[in-house]
């Protein structure tokens, strides 16, 4: 819940402000604010659930159990991110800044919450299907799936600005991978999640 707090809060304050997206569910969610001023609250829990039901039988029950109290605690986040003016409305003329701070957020939220053993976004479980069915690499599915919805994004996004996002969605994908392997002190590697 703490890393669904995390990361509903730096989209809403940080990406849904600045012009800079991210790829996957979190990217459509802004994609479809954008468009069809459908909140993200809203939208991610409706494709996140889609995604999870195509992973259940792939991914197991109690992945998908955590990946549901993840996703439904971004959304209750975001709904209450949603009632508070931006914290950082500057953010607007700064995209570098917000692409990295940005990436603070989504890299250091949906860590915490894989780590835990669930995801606050569908994309998870998705790329994992994705992958055992191809036998691509997860970073190869999550990069082919970022970089259609940028693309996508460049409906309501300046190319020039869509670099930043590019940005943010490598930096978030090394700092996921980073936070999940961090060892902990008084753990045994045992009981650490890869």
């Amino acid at each position: 819940m703490i890393g669904s707090g995390i990361l509903a809060f730096g989209l809403y304050h940080v990406h849904s402000f600045a012009g800079v997206t991210e790829g996957g569910v979190l990217g459509m969610t802004l994609l479809l604010h954008h468009w069809l001023h459908l909140s993200p609250a809203v939208s991610g829990l409706v494709m996140n659930l889609a995604c999870y039901l195509l992973g259940w039988r792939l991914l197991g029950r109690t992945f998908i159990l955590y990946s549901l109290v993840a996703g439904g605690g971004f959304s209750l986040f975001y709904a209450v991110c949603e009632r508070f003016p931006p914290l950082w409305p500057g953010l607007m003329e700064m995209p570098l800044a917000a692409a990295v701070v940005g990436a603070l957020f989504v890299g250091v939220g949906v860590g915490l919450s894989v780590r835990a053993g669930g995801a606050p976004g569908g994309d998870d479980a998705l790329a994992m299907s994705i992958s055992h069915l191809t036998g691509w690499s997860i970073q190869r599915v999550y990069l082919i799936s970022d970089l259609v919805v940028l693309a996508l994004s460049l409906s309501y996004i300046p190319f020039a600005r869509l670099s930043y996002s590019l940005l943010t969605v490598v930096l978030s994908g090394q700092l996921i991978g980073l936070v999940q392997r961090i060892r902990l002190p008084g753990l045994t590697p045992e009981t650490q999640q890869d």
